[in-house]
């Protein structure tokens, strides 16, 4: 009996022709961890530039330095203006952490429901969660509400967004189960309904400041970040991503099918509402405190597979620095390429990511 050897992470297809499973991909002769130091120092570049420049620009070396002294007065000397470290520390760096949290946030959550639903498709906008915290958020710009103070529209988003996966999840539930087909439908149609009240709520405000802040609010920005504003979403990434990191194994089996992740003991449909439940939270949070940014969470994941394969422990910490990185780049130009005025950071993710998407669909066409 002759044995034939496989490659790691391939299957026999039909016919006896090996073809490439859910885990195989990954470029030979690349080292991950040279993968992650690059992504690392892209990341501190973005970072760098992204404090450095402005309106006032600062030399990258004052910035570590003024950032080393606040660490401990003794690893710098101070030779600045109080101006420029009020500008370092307390207006571009807070907005640079959030830029960093939440395009982590979104490649991260994109990786893992891409795994969850086994769909490239798949991204963070897929489930209704940022319609949802579309519609709280308009709702408190167009009413004027201030009930919570300047925690108010983030407060409306989340909890416009947490009803939204909680009418999605009992959509898609049915017999007490709840399939991956039932979910992208239950969440494609609570998006363009939730879409399209947030819409009607727009155009029959009276008051054009008001309907200009929702609209810019929809399309994505990070503009008035404060350190108050900066913790929660961070928090929220971090805690979300240690736990997605902890459970790489499981979403790995989900990638090789629901019938061989349940044969090797995985309760899929527990699993994946429990899953889904976490990404959901993390998207809510994120979208409470910077609008609707698209394309960061469908299109890094797929980046990230062409750099380091389809191995969620692999993946996952990967998507997060260039998720990271990508937002920051991100945003630095969306407030620089037109200053004084500032664009939505989430019309320049979507002109950079839907060239790019469709750049890999026809690349993989063609392959």
């Amino acid at each position: 009996m002759t044995v034939v050897k496989q490659a790691p992470g391939a299957v026999e297809g039909p016919g006896g022709r090996e073809r490439h499973g859910p885990l195989a991909g990954r470029r030979p002769g690349v080292p991950y961890s040279l993968v992650l130091a690059v992504l690392g120092v892209v990341l501190l570049g973005a970072a760098t530039a992204g404090i450095a420049a402005g309106s006032i620009s600062i030399p990258a070396d004052q910035v570590w330095s003024i950032l080393l002294h606040r660490l401990h007065p003794a690893l710098a000397e101070p030779t600045w203006t109080p101006v420029r470290e009020t500008i370092v520390v307390d207006v571009r760096l807070p907005r640079v952490l959030l830029a960093g949290a939440v395009g982590a946030g979104l490649s991260v959550s994109g990786a893992a429901l891409q795994a969850l639903v086994r769909n490239p498709l798949a991204d963070p906008m897929l489930l209704g969660i940022s319609s949802g915290a579309s519609v709280g958020a308009v709702l408190v710009l167009v009413l004027n509400v201030t009930v919570f103070g300047m925690f108010s529209l983030p407060i409306a988003a989340f909890c416009g967004a947490l009803a939204a996966l909680v009418a999605v999840y009992l959509l898609a539930r049915s017999g007490g189960r709840m399939t991956t087909v039932r979910l992208v439908l239950a969440g494609v149609a609570m998006a363009e309904v939730l879409s399209a009240l947030a819409s009607f709520l727009i155009v029959t405000s009276h008051d054009p400041h008001k309907t200009q802040s929702a609209l810019r609010w929809m399309l994505g920005g990070l503009a008035g970040t404060t350190w108050t504003t900066v913790w929660i979403p961070v928090g929220a990434v971090l805690l979300g991503t240690a736990v997605l990191l902890g459970v790489c194994r499981s979403l790995n089996l989900l990638l090789a099918g629901e019938e061989a992740a349940a044969a090797l003991g995985l309760d899929v449909h527990r699993f994946r509402a429990s899953l889904f439940t976490l990404v959901a939270l993390m998207i809510g949070t994120i979208v409470a405190v910077s609008g609707q940014i698209g394309f960061v969470g469908l299109i890094l994941p797929h980046v990230v597979r062409l750099l380091v394969g389809a191995d969620q422990r692999r993946a996952l910490p990967a998507a997060a620095l260039l998720g990271a990185a990508f937002l920051i780049a991100a945003d630095l130009a969306a407030r620089t390429m037109m200053s004084p005025e500032e664009i939505p950071v989430g019309i320049l993710t979507a002109l950079v990511g839907g060239p790019f998407f469709l750049w890999l669909m026809r690349r993989k066409a063609a392959r």
